[in-house]
């Protein structure tokens, strides 16, 4: 059976449910998350995606993106796709959300009421291979620089949460490198 994830209006109040790529396929607004963890330097983690996922396989992302499941808490979820993607567990704090709507050559459109979490990591990474291709921790202002002027080498969702990304790092997370 396909995997279900979570149609919700704008305000993240819960509508239905439906089929991932049915969901895709018609450009429904749904739950998602997005995870940025950063090591002990403050550098963030990017992932590379795997080139056989079903949209954006081979660009540079942050450290884990999905699905909650249905009845699932969405912090929850976080947790349990930063696992199996990456082979790891971290506090998570959740920073803000955001809805966007990004269309794919494939005729796959990504509409996501997206909640946003942070965490710090700086142990092994054992990533999953059928999910992510390679893995780096970079500098804030590299990945800054980079977007601007190689956007195509990033996922659509990354290019949109990564300048508030940022600012939270600048208000909160800046002072605490070591």
């Amino acid at each position: 059976m396909e995997q279900q994830v979570i149609l919700v209006n704008e305000k993240d109040e819960i509508e239905g449910t439906a089929g991932k790529m049915e969901v895709h396929r018609k450009g429904l607004l749904h739950r998602a998350f997005s995870v940025f963890v950063f090591n002990k330097r403050g550098e963030m983690l990017l992932q590379q995606r795997a080139l056989n996922k079903y949209h954006s396989g081979g660009l540079w992302t942050n450290a884990c993106c999905s699905h909650p499941e249905p009845g699932e808490e969405t912090k929850s979820g976080a947790v349990r796709r930063l696992k199996e993607e990456l082979g790891f567990e971290t506090k998570l704090e959740k920073v803000f959300d955001f809805i966007y709507k990004a269309e794919f050559d494939n005729g796959l459109t990504e509409y996501e009421f997206d909640h946003v979490y942070t965490g710090s990591y700086d142990g092994e990474i054992d990533f999953a291979s059928e999910e992510v291709m390679d893995v780096c921790y970079k500098p804030m202002h590299e990945i800054r620089d980079s977007l601007q002027s190689q956007p195509s080498r990033y996922t659509a969702w990354f290019r949109l949460a990564y300048p508030k990304v940022e600012s939270w790092w600048n208000e909160h997370y800046k002072n605490r490198v070591a």
